[in-house]
C-alpha cells in the first residue's frame, strides 16, 4: 500500500502527503475500504515525522479521503459524490403541504415579466469577445458599492462563489463563514475539504469581536453576507461594516467573500467591506431574487489578482456566461415596468416580513425587523416545531443545518412566501415555537 503512496510523494511535507495518499487513490492503486498502517509505521517507512503523517491524515480526513471505522483502524473512504447535503436535510420531507415556508425562495407573483427583447443580443463574433457585454459592464459599475478593479458576470452566485473558492482555498485550509450561515456554502467548502469556522452573528451581521477572536485560527478567507442575511434577516450598519473592515485590515492577506443575496428586493442600504478594503474584497451580486432564479446571472467585481486567474480557468469551460442572457439581464434592469416590478416586490416583501414580525410579536415572540424573505424563528425544540407546523400544513426548514458552530434550535420561515393571513400563520408559527420536546415512549 506504501508503495503507491511513496511514487507520488514528492514534497515531504504533511500536504505533499495527503496530495500523494490522493493521487494513489484517483489512480486507483489504493481503493475504497483499503485500511491504512498506524501512523508510527507509515512515518518510519516514509522517512517522515510522526507529526506530519497525523496532519496528513487529518487534512484528508476533513477532504473526506480517508475515515476512522471502529475497529478497523483508519480506512480509505467509499467515493461520494459531494452535493448540497445540509441544505437538502433542512428541506427534507417538503411533499404535501398546504404552505412551504422552507425554501427560501422568491414569489414568483413578484418577479418582473420579461419585456420583448429589441432584436437580438449582440452576438459574439470571436471565441475572444469581452466576456461581459460593455453597456451592461457600464451600469454594473455606476451601481457597485465600490470601484472594482475587475468585473465578472457569472452563472448565479453559487457558481461565483464556486469558482472564486476553489480558487482561493485548499485542502485543509480554514474559511470563516457567519452562525447561522446559508447550508450550500457549508457543503461547498466541505467538498474543497476546508474547515469552516463559524463566528456569531446579531441584527447587525457577524460580531467584529468574534471575528477578530477566529482569526486566531489563520483562516485564508472571510465569506459574509452584508445584507438580508440568510437565514436570519441581519444587515450591516455602515459602522459595523467599517469595524468589520478594521479588524481584516490587520490581516492584509485574508480575502473577503461578500454575498449580497437578497439585492435589488433588500430593503436596507448596501455597505461594502470594498468601500474601505477595494484591495481584499469579492462583492458577489445575485439577481436570482429580484429578477428570477432562472435567470442564473450573478455579477461580481473585486480585484484582478483574484478573478484574472478564475476568468482565465474559466476559459478552458463555459467561457463565458451567455451574452444573451447578459443582454436579458440589461433589459431588465433598465426596462421601466421591470424597474418599476422590481420595486414593487422590495415593497412587498418588507411588508409581508413586518406583518409576520408583528404578529409574532403580539404573541410573545419579539424578533428584529430584519430584511429579506426569511426570518429565523427561535423554537423550545426543532423537531417538535416542525411537526406542529406540519400538522398545520406549513413546512419549514430545520435551523441546525445552518448553524456550522451549533446553536439554540430555531427554523428558517421564508416569510415572503405568506402573501395572505399574515396574522393567523404567525399564531401558528408562535405555538410551533413553543412545542415542547416530544418524549418518547418506552
Amino acid at each position: 500500500m506504501l508503495e503507491a503512496v511513496r511514487s507520488n510523494l514528492t514534497d515531504l511535507s504533511a500536504r505533499g502527503l495527503a496530495e500523494a495518499v490522493g493521487r494513489a487513490v484517483g489512480e486507483g492503486t489504493l481503493e475504497p475500504g483499503a485500511k491504512l498502517p498506524p501512523v508510527r509505521a507509515v512515518a518510519a517507512e516514509l522517512h517522515l515525522s510522526p507529526t506530519t503523517v497525523s496532519a496528513a491524515w487529518q487534512l484528508l480526513r476533513r477532504a473526506g479521503t480517508i475515515q476512522t471505522d471502529g475497529r478497523r483502524g483508519t480506512v480509505i473512504a467509499e467515493s461520494r459524490t459531494s452535493g448540497p447535503g445540509r441544505y437538502r436535510a433542512a428541506l427534507r420531507g417538503r411533499t404535501g403541504f398546504t404552505l412551504d415556508l422552507s425554501t427560501g425562495v422568491p414569489d414568483p407573483a413578484l418577479l418582473p415579466k420579461l419585456p420583448a427583447l429589441a432584436g437580438l443580443s449582440p452576438a459574439p463574433t470571436s471565441y475572444l469577445d469581452e466576456p461581459v457585454l460593455p453597456s451592461l459592464a457600464s451600469l454594473l459599475r455606476s451601481t457597485w458599492p465600490f470601484p472594482p478593479e475587475r468585473l465578472a458576470v457569472f452563472d448565479g452566485a453559487m457558481d461565483a462563489i464556486d469558482q472564486i473558492a476553489s480558487a482561493l482555498l485548499r485542502l485543509g485550509d480554514r474559511a470563516i463563514v457567519e452562525n447561522p450561515c446559508f447550508p450550500p456554502l457549508l457543503d461547498l467548502l466541505e467538498a474543497l475539504g476546508v474547515e469552516p469556522v463559524g463566528v456569531d452573528t446579531d441584527d447587525e451581521g457577524m460580531l467584529p469581536s468574534r471575528l477578530s477572536a477566529a482569526l486566531s485560527t489563520r483562516p485564508t478567507a472571510v465569506f459574509l453576507q452584508p445584507r438580508a442575511l440568510n437565514p436570519t434577516g441581519a444587515s450591516w450598519s455602515g459602522e459595523r461594516a467599517a469595524r468589520l473592515a478594521e479588524v481584516l485590515a490587520r490581516n492584509p492577506q485574508l480575502y473577503a467573500v461578500e454575498d449580497d443575496s437578497n439585492a435589488d428586493v433588500s430593503s436596507r442600504p448596501l455597505f461594502s467591506l470594498g468601500a474601505h478594503l477595494p484591495r481584499q474584497t469579492i462583492h458577489v451580486r445575485s439577481f436570482s431574487k429580484s429578477h428570477g432564479p432562472d435567470l442564473r446571472l450573478a455579477a461580481v467585481g473585486g480585484p484582478s489578482s483574484v478573478l484574472d486567474p478564475v476568468l482565465e480557468r474559466r476559459l478552458l469551460g463555459q467561457g463565458w456566461t451567455s451574452r444573451l442572457l447578459q443582454h436579458l439581464l440589461l433589459e431588465l434592469l433598465t426596462d421601466g415596468p421591470s424597474v418599476a416590478a422590481v420595486g414593487r416586490a422590495r415593497e412587498e416583501y418588507a411588508r409581508r416580513r413586518a406583518l409576520v414580525v408583528e404578529g409574532l410579536r403580539a404573541a410573545g415572540i419579539d424578533l428584529p425587523a430584519g430584511d429579506g424573505l426569511n426570518l429565523w424563528l427561535p423554537v423550545a425544540d426543532e423537531q417538535s416545531a416542525l411537526i406542529t407546523l406540519a400538522s398545520a400544513g406549513i413546512a419549514a426548514a430545520a435551523g441546525s443545518a445552518f448553524l456550522p458552530a451549533g446553536g439554540p434550535p430555531h427554523l428558517r420561515i421564508t416569510a415572503g412566501l405568506i402573501a395572505a393571513d399574515h396574522a393567523a400563520i404567525a399564531a401558528q408559527l408562535a405555538a410551533a415555537a413553543r412545542s415542547p420536546t416530544l418524549s418518547v415512549p418506552r
